[in-house]
């Protein structure tokens, strides 16, 4: 069973998420274009052709013919959907955060104790980012001029919501005298620095010849949970 075969919470190993290389186009570089009417539902294949776009090109280079003509719709028809490309970028990084807080909500509604949940946690954002790499790269990788329109200010609200779940659990290790040190912020951010570490640097960089996923971040955990939290 893999690292993150968790049936509570029905999680898939990290070796079966997609590779951390840019989704290519099909072989035209464009889908076809969709009968009039059918492109009324193509939300989340503008949000997923966005995301790619965006990383391949970044914001600057985007436009909303480039995204319109990768789902095989007119600008028009997307316009439909989204008034400007500003707003794209907003819904991305808000799915992006909504789908990481669910899961940490989940995770802190199960009865275990809170090294377990922190562990838990830690897979969950590892998961989400070599399962969902575009989308990590635009909400994590984006240089702040890159994303206007209020995207960057959302992405640091929901941003702020995850890390404030994350100190909750180390403070209640901190009140049990289970810490190493007594500073939930300085820990929350050790631990996010290796989480973040391991994902920003595999989808980055996959050129390297990087050992299986599962157990470098299970080992990367381990380290971690028994550098700061005591026996």
């Amino acid at each position: 069973m893999g690292l993150f075969n968790l049936p509570v919470r029905g999680v898939s190993s990290l070796s079966d998420a997609p590779t951390a290389s840019i989704a290519p186009s099909e072989a035209t570089g464009r889908s076809a274009r969709k009968p009039k009417g059918e492109g009324h539902v193509r939300r989340a294949e503008i949000l997923a052709a966005a995301e790619r776009i965006f990383v391949e090109h970044g914001y600057e280079g985007a436009t909303i013919r480039k995204i319109a003509d990768e789902v095989g719709l007119s600008s028009t028809a997307l316009y439909m959907h989204f008034s400007e490309k500003g707003e794209i970028l907003h819904e991305i990084c808000r799915e992006a955060f909504e789908k990481l807080i669910c899961e940490n909500r989940a995770i802190t509604a199960v009865d275990e104790p809170a090294e377990v949940k922190l562990r838990h946690m830690l897979e969950a954002y590892v998961r989400f980012g070599f399962t969902n790499p575009n989308a990590y790269r635009l909400v994590y990788l984006t240089r702040p001029v890159e994303a206007r329109h209020g995207a960057q200010s959302a992405a640091q609200q929901m941003g702020a919501e995850l890390f404030r779940t994350f100190e909750d659990l180390l403070a209640q290790l901190i009140a049990a005298d289970r810490l190493r040190v007594d500073n939930a912020k300085l820990a929350g951010q050790v631990f996010w620095a290796g989480a973040h570490g391991v994902v920003s640097l595999v989808i980055t960089k996959p050129y390297f010849g990087w050992v299986e996923r599962d157990l470098l971040t299970r080992t990367m955990i381990d380290a971690l949970l028994e550098g700061l939290i005591k026996p």
